[in-house]
């Protein structure tokens, strides 16, 4: 299979060999330039030949041909075929034609100049396979994230989730409210004795650039903001909507410089908190065209909750009670998430959250991130909600340790190789059609002990490697003895790309 990864669902070898060594021209139907463009820069760089647009075709050497087939089915699905004058990419729509381009560009990186012919017919197994970055525990450029779409372009992965606020830092800044990344982007680095800050923020230009890059690819943007818990950057410039409007020290909010779970969160009894998020996404909506916005809903402690007067009286007046007739602050917590999820459904967007939104009740529109494990997804599917399985343990976190032992990075736990290999995202508890509510997979890179991009890149190749062939190919397809004779040939094609790749041992 030319070892190629994700495995295709259909290939069939030919005899003979396509020669790209003179260059070649890239032919594209209407509508399919930015695509063309795209597969062009990548075989341009992957071959160090001529890789001539489409109006220069005359003159230059072998065809390289696009077009869409509405037969293949799914705008996903393509068909590439190598023959020795020609190689065509044919595809359900625009999405297929990059998938069936970073294939090529596979073969291109792996073979060289001279490609063997071949014929391929494939299409994923699922329709979201993301990749989700964590940039507010620790700001990487927008270079660095062009590098990493690229990549998962590469891997045909379809969703960047990028991870853009949390208790250590507010990284939008928008353009109606500087005071957010103003105050939130930046905190005091304590592992000094100096007075040193960290910071970094995206610009709205920073991330037009960021989608536009990766709609290029067909790659989806989801940005996130962490609601209403995990919220101290945000509460630095607005502390009036905390409970208590200060700091557990009875100051102001400073960004924090520590991780975990912290008790001052967003005030669900107060009207200003909803006035400023529609506010926020007013802002949003312009700067991200993507469908789903993430808006967290995890690890929100209801300490404050339970002592505030005004989220008491929300209780009160919307009869939030559990059976014994006390207030339910999961319940408060639900309907919070439930009216973010109408303001962005009147923006034309839907609503994600982590698996804590299921407690207590969330819209069923609502699309559910599975990461304590199966339980969430499994609850999720069974009471009708779609799901992007994402387990902590042994699959999907990929700022674990790839190996245990005390000389590899990573915290928290340990996820190998063969751990994210060997994850399947539909759990066999699931009748077919709850089954169906399983919509994809997605890797969760956090990054509170990532300071840099090179480490970022050990943690997450290969691993995402296995877990875009999870993603993508046939569940009948899977074999971790022959991923692990590809890796050997997919670790070049990722040295050949400048990638920080672990090499170690795969289980």
């Amino acid at each position: 299979m030319y070892d190629l990864i994700p495995e295709p669902r259909k290939l069939n070898p030919a005899s003979g060999c396509c020669d790209l060594s003179g260059g070649a021209a890239v032919t594209a139907g209407p509508g399919l330039e930015t695509e063309a463009g795209v597969v062009e820069q990548w075989l341009r760089t992957a071959l160090g030949v001529k890789i001539d647009p489409a109006e220069h075709a005359a003159k230059a050497g072998l065809p390289i041909r696009m077009d869409i087939d509405r037969s293949l089915g799914g705008a996903e699905e393509y068909r590439l075929s190598v023959k020795p004058g020609l190689i065509s990419i044919s595809a359900g729509g625009a999405d297929g034609i990059i998938r069936g381009g970073a294939t090529l560009w596979q073969l291109a990186l792996s073979e060289g100049r001279k490609l063997p012919c071949l014929e391929i017919e494939d299409g994923p197994r699922f329709g979201w396979r993301g990749l989700m970055l964590d940039c507010a525990r620790n700001f990487f450029t927008v270079e660095f994230i062009e590098k990493l779409l690229d990549l998962a372009a590469l891997h045909k992965l379809n969703v960047f989730h990028w991870h853009l606020v949390d208790d250590q830092a507010w990284r939008i800044d928008l353009p109606s409210m500087p005071e957010l990344a103003e105050l939130g982007s930046k905190r005091l680095d304590r592992r000094v004795h100096s007075l040193r800050w960290k910071t970094g923020c995206y610009s709205a230009a920073d991330i037009k650039r960021v989608v536009a890059f990766a709609a290029a690819r067909h790659i989806a943007v989801m940005p996130e903001i962490e609601t209403p818990g995990h919220s101290t950057a945000l509460l630095a410039s607005h502390p009036r909507l905390s409970c208590r409007g200060f700091a557990p020290d009875g100051g102001p909010f400073y960004p924090e410089d520590r991780y975990g779970v912290f008790d001052d969160i967003l005030c669900a009894g107060n009207d200003a908190t909803f006035d400023f998020i529609g506010q926020v996404l007013d802002d949003m909506v312009e700067l991200f065209p993507g469908p789903v916005f993430h808006m967290g809903g995890d690890e929100a402690p209801k300490v404050r909750w339970n002592n505030c007067e005004k989220c008491r009286a929300r209780m009160r007046k919307l009869n939030l009670r559990d059976e014994g007739g006390a207030y339910d602050a999961e319940k408060l917590q639900a309907w919070f998430m439930g009216r973010e999820a109408e303001m962005l459904a009147s923006h034309g967007r839907r609503m994600g959250g982590w698996d804590e939104v299921l407690e207590g009740g969330v819209r069923k529109d609502t699309l559910i991130f599975s990461w304590r494990g199966y339980s969430g997804g499994i609850a999720g599917a069974r009471a009708g909600y779609d799901v992007v399985m994402c387990p902590q343990t042994k699959a999907c976190y990929l700022d674990h340790k790839n190996l245990d032992s005390p000389e590899e990075p990573g915290w928290l736990g340990v996820c190998t190789v063969r751990d994210s290999y060997n994850f399947e995202p539909v759990p066999p508890e699931l009748s077919a059609s709850e089954a169906r509510h399983i919509v994809g997979g997605q890797a969760n890179v956090w990054s509170e002990m990532l300071y840099f991009s090179r480490q970022a890149e050990y943690m997450i190749f290969p691993r995402l490697s296995a877990l875009s062939e999870v993603f993508w190919s046939p569940a009948e397809k899977k074999n971790f003895e022959r991923f692990t004779e590809k890796l050997a040939v997919h670790q070049k094609r990722l040295a050949s790309l400048d990638v920080n790749s672990y090499k170690g041992r795969l289980f």
